[in-house]
């Protein structure tokens, strides 16, 4: 779950990190009205388990890093596909009751999404782009997974990852998804990235002395995929997502966190360049780089 607060105009930004809603704020110092923002949640869950049923299933490791009564107003609700852990409708009704205006999904889930009484819901294709204020776009863009609520209904409806564009750059949430091609696709249509969201779990870390199990190399990624998409994305930064909350997968709590530091280490690559955020503490967005700002110039 993300809540993104994206500025009126282009500041560097501080990206507030809290348990696991991961608060991100964009935009400047000083007091600006929350009018100022478009703020933006991201395949938002409070309830204690991602699950068709409220008393099994899946139980919350971490609570969410912001209450429910102290989010600021919200103008979209982006929905990536139909998993439990992704599309929770309790939390959906309760944002329709908090006067949530839209949702942004997937192919297929309109409906789904309509139940909870959110006024408006539109659903799109891979590349398709929708306006949420007039500097503020969202545009799907494939992931490589898969969709399911029931053992009858797989890969009936799409799913996805955002690009978010605003005056402060492009902003790509992975959603769910395992490593392929189309991390390099969109870099072509969409960098620079200033900041990519990249699931780093759940995945099955092999162990020596333990027989080959199933794995997950085509729907998820693990720590060292996850640094492979960063560097296919020519991301400025990457923060990983998708681990801690919920417990689904064999890896343990805290393999993929530190999988992460092992694969930037074997890589040369700076620890701050893909953070694993600390719960609770803010990150700072990072200032466009010189051969970011030279890419903008060449696309414009």
């Amino acid at each position: 779950m993300i809540f993104l607060l994206l500025p009126a105009a282009a500041f560097f930004g501080a990206f507030f990190i809290l348990p696991m809603c991961r608060l991100f704020l964009f935009g400047g110092s000083g007091a600006r009205g929350w009018s100022a923002y478009t703020a933006i949640l991201t395949d938002p869950i409070w309830s204690e388990r991602c699950s068709p049923v409220s008393w099994a299933g899946p139980r919350r490791y971490r609570a969410p890093g912001i209450l429910f009564d102290d989010l600021p107003p919200i103008d979209a609700v982006l929905v990536s596909h139909n998993h439990y852990d992704h599309l929770d409708l309790p939390t959906l009704e309760r944002l329709a009751g908090k006067g949530v205006p839209r949702a942004i999904t997937t192919l297929g889930n309109r409906e789904r999404i309509r139940e909870a009484g959110l006024p408006a819901v539109e659903e799109i294709d891979w590349w398709q782009s929708v306006r949420l204020s007039s500097d503020v776009t969202v545009t799907l863009v494939p992931a490589q997974h898969f969709s399911s609520r029931t053992l009858w209904d797989r890969n009936r409806t799409l799913w996805g990852g955002f690009v978010i564009s605003g005056p402060s750059g492009n902003v790509y949430f992975a959603g769910d998804t395992g490593y392929g091609p189309h991390f390099r696709e969109i870099a072509r249509r969409f960098g620079p990235i200033r900041m990519a969201l990249l699931p780093i779990a759940p995945f099955n870390p092999q162990r020596s002395k333990e027989p080959s199990r199933v794995r997950f190399p085509n729907v998820h990624m693990g720590p060292d995929e996850a640094v492979q998409a960063h560097l296919d994305l020519g991301a400025q930064v990457s923060i990983a997502a998708h681990f801690q909350v919920f417990q689904l997968g064999w890896d343990g709590f805290d393999e993929a966190p530190n999988g992460v530091a092992s694969a930037l280490k074997e890589r040369n690559l700076a620890p701050a360049s893909f953070i694993v955020p600390a719960f609770g503490r803010a990150v700072s967005a990072p200032r466009e780089t010189e051969s970011a700002r030279a890419f903008s110039r060449e696309a414009s």
